[in-house]
């Protein structure tokens, strides 16, 4: 058990930890073996956000937690312990969020390169939000993709009603499936958000064609004037 203060926050970390042989040196500058704490092998961990706990916060999303592969009875078993309930899908939340991200390139007709740095700039900030185990918040999430206009990706998700919290619990699987595929060659450019391929997108291996279900709107409306 630890209690940390970080700044003015304030944590209790709870962690099952293992022990392992190892070496170490004593007094007289010998090598002798000694028990080690096994750090990378954390079975499970939980950090409770005191403050937030305490009310001090409009979140409620004060108690996260680790478990190893395959421990999901221990994970439930320790979560009743502590009298606690998932408050928050945050796979459904995060792809919620990638949607909206989606709908909002698509609205904006971002250029290639435009596009993908702001999808970069996305996975960076949302990755790095899930290693220091803290929540997307959709606000600063936006002044990250736009400094220049720091609001528009906030209101554009405020008046979509896509039903987000303000502070996202990041799921990492679904963001690393998030990423984007580009190619050019002979005159054709095209790049799509990887999460669209087998809805949106289709591609048939056999036939090597790509199918585009959802055509964006300005290149529908120029394909019209074409005709």
């Amino acid at each position: 058990m630890v209690d940390q203060r970080v700044g003015d926050a304030r944590y209790l970390n709870l962690a099952l930890l293992h022990h392992r042989g190892g070496f170490g040196v004593d007094e007289s500058l010998a090598v002798v073996p000694v028990r080690q704490l096994n750090l990378t092998q954390m079975s499970l961990a939980a950090r409770l956000d005191i403050h937030q706990w305490r009310g001090d916060s409009p979140s409620r999303q004060y108690l996260s937690w680790t478990r190893d592969r395959g421990g999901k009875k221990l994970a439930e078993g320790f979560a009743a312990l502590l009298g606690a309930a998932e408050g928050v899908d945050a796979t459904g939340e995060t792809r919620t969020l990638l949607k909206a991200f989606s709908d909002y390139v698509e609205q904006e007709d971002l250029p290639e390169e435009a596009s993908r740095e702001k999808t970069e700039a996305l996975i960076d900030y949302a990755s790095d939000q899930a290693r220091r185990g803290e929540p997307i918040t959709l606000e600063e999430l936006s002044e990250v993709l736009d400094e220049q206009q720091p609001k528009a990706f906030y209101e554009h998700i405020r008046h979509a009603d896509y039903g987000l919290s303000p502070e996202i619990p990041p799921d990492r699987r679904t963001l690393n499936q998030f990423r984007r595929f580009t190619g050019r060659a002979g005159g054709v450019s095209i790049s799509f958000d990887s999460h669209l391929l087998g809805s949106s997108v289709e591609y048939d291996e056999d036939q090597d064609r790509l199918i585009i279900k959802q055509v964006p709107r300005q290149l529908r409306e120029q394909l019209k004037r074409q005709d």
